[in-house]
């Protein structure tokens, strides 16, 4: 792999070299916009966050004309996915497990489960669709474009 900036080169080596840092980020931000709409993993269960810290920053901190937003119910981000309840509770908790087990905080407890890509990918499309509808809907703010676009070599 090679990265030019400016047609210079500035980073050659492994294709691992981008991508895995790539990948560790994405999935503890996805983690990180999870707890801001109010879910956790409680015990292997999708939960709503009981409490937040001092400092912390959620959805609830937002408001709107009829008052601050309202954390996502773990029912209502399950909803929202149009395949089996289980397989999303599955994708969304795996965000969490790998972050927190394999990514924040390396422990022993992280296993590679051959349906971790699956579920990323299902966890990864379904995030922005929670954001979008449970906070810039509600705030009245046009949806991001973050669609991945390409051009031509």
């Amino acid at each position: 792999m090679t990265m030019h900036v400016d047609d210079k080169l500035v980073m050659e080596g492994n294709l691992n070299a981008f991508t895995n840092p790539a990948i560790e980020a994405g999935l503890v931000h996805c983690r990180a916009l999870l707890e801001f709409l109010g879910l956790c993993d409680m015990k292997g269960v999708l939960s709503n966050i009981r409490g937040r810290k001092n400092g912390d920053v959620g959805i609830e901190s937002f408001s709107n004309a009829n008052g601050p937003l309202s954390m996502v119910t773990p029912d209502a981000a399950l909803g929202k996915y149009t395949g089996e309840r289980s397989e999303a509770e599955r994708a969304f908790l795996s965000i969490f497990h790998v972050a927190n087990k394999g990514l924040a905080h390396t422990t022993m407890d992280l296993v590679d489960d051959p349906e971790h890509g699956k579920l990323f990918e299902i966890a990864i499309r379904g995030i922005p669709s929670l954001v979008v509808s449970y906070v810039y809907t509600p705030l009245g703010i046009p949806a991001p474009n973050y669609e991945i676009t390409s051009r031509p070599r």
